[in-house]
């Protein structure tokens, strides 16, 4: 419905005009063919609970009940359309990173190199892979009793435990964690814990960066967001400096992470000696929270040395995943 007054209200120019349509969605999509897309994870969409349905069936058969004379033509999520943006960019864009709220990663590989193939479906030179990093879990990950807590306290323990470490959704619920345990054990806002402290996720990722980010002498926006949000009045310039070095250790420790998996993504595709590796990347935490994407930065230039990190070009997005699915739907016939 909401497509179809779009549309009506920016009818000029569209008339006889193409007719595909690209759909992006920010849950997981199998990829099993252009026009047949089966939802395998869904987590926080609108869209509800449709695991296992035939999605682009379902919103083409809307819109023609609505009138809509379009057609979805591709039905991507959100990371595989910042890969096809940054494909349609350049040849040397190999992989994609979203890191919002959430956190995923895809890249371009030889089918060759894919061994389990449908043998019904004819088989490409090239394939995008999502590879749903948001649920790599390792033993050599760097897991603290914090995030012991929080994984354990989450909607679904035990998944998502990279997300868990480098996503907005949890960067600022983990310093909240820090705080909370300091001031239960070190009296750091006082002999009385702040009952708004207790509460989770009150200390959101967008104000966890505008704390790390204050460079006032006093940690002037430091006091004002623990104000805002814990109604915090008594805090010492000491205990706001403490505050922003660990934001500090949280944001790089979730950017090393990032980074991390960049490199062990080129590593695979074996492109670091010789050819430029572009890494496009979008969402929120890398878009607005500086310290982070620079901490990213430096990560990867640290792991490959000076020799081979000018091989590798982490950019931004150009135009975001919902811009890039219309590349994609624009390509066919």
């Amino acid at each position: 419905v909401e497509l179809g007054k779009f549309i009506s209200m920016h009818s000029e120019g569209l008339q006889g005009g193409e007719k595909n349509l690209g759909f992006t969605v920010s849950p997981t999509i199998a990829e099993v063919a252009a026009s047949k897309e089966t939802a395998i994870t869904w987590k926080d969409s609108l869209l509800g609970d449709a695991a296992g349905n035939k999605l682009l069936n379902e919103i083409n058969i809307a819109m023609e009940k609505h009138s809509v004379d379009k057609r979805v033509f591709s039905l991507v999520d959100d990371t595989i359309g910042v890969l096809a943006g940054g494909r349609y960019y350049s040849k040397e864009s190999v992989a994609a990173v979203t890191l919002g709220m959430g956190t995923n990663a895809a890249y371009i590989e030889s089918a060759q190199s894919v061994v389990k193939w449908p043998d019904q479906t004819p088989k490409p030179e090239e394939i995008a892979i999502n590879t749903q990093w948001g649920n790599f879990r390792s033993s050599h990950l760097p897991i603290t009793e914090f995030d012991t807590l929080l994984d354990a306290e989450s909607s679904y323990p035990g998944s998502q435990i990279f997300e868990k470490l480098i996503s907005g959704t949890y960067l600022g619920e983990t310093v909240r964690r820090v705080l909370l345990k300091m001031a239960q054990e070190s009296a750091l806002f006082g002999d009385t814990v702040p009952p708004k402290l207790e509460i989770p996720y009150t200390l959101r990722s967008p104000d966890m960066a505008a704390m790390h980010q204050d460079t006032s002498e006093d940690y002037e926006i430091i006091d004002e967001k623990l104000g805002e949000i814990f109604e915090i009045t008594n805090s010492t310039t000491m205990a706001r400096e403490l505050i922003a070095e660990i934001c500090d250790v949280v944001a790089e420790r979730g950017a090393r992470l990032v980074g991390a998996g960049i490199v062990g993504i080129v590593k695979k595709l074996d492109r670091l000696s010789n050819r430029i590796s572009i890494i496009t990347v979008e969402g929120g935490v890398y878009e607005h929270y500086r310290v982070f994407r620079n901490y990213l930065h430096s990560s990867v230039w640290e792991m490959l040395g000076d020799e081979l990190s000018d091989n590798v070009i982490i950019e931004h997005s150009h135009g975001g995943s919902g811009a890039s699915s219309i590349y994609i739907a624009a390509s066919q016939p």
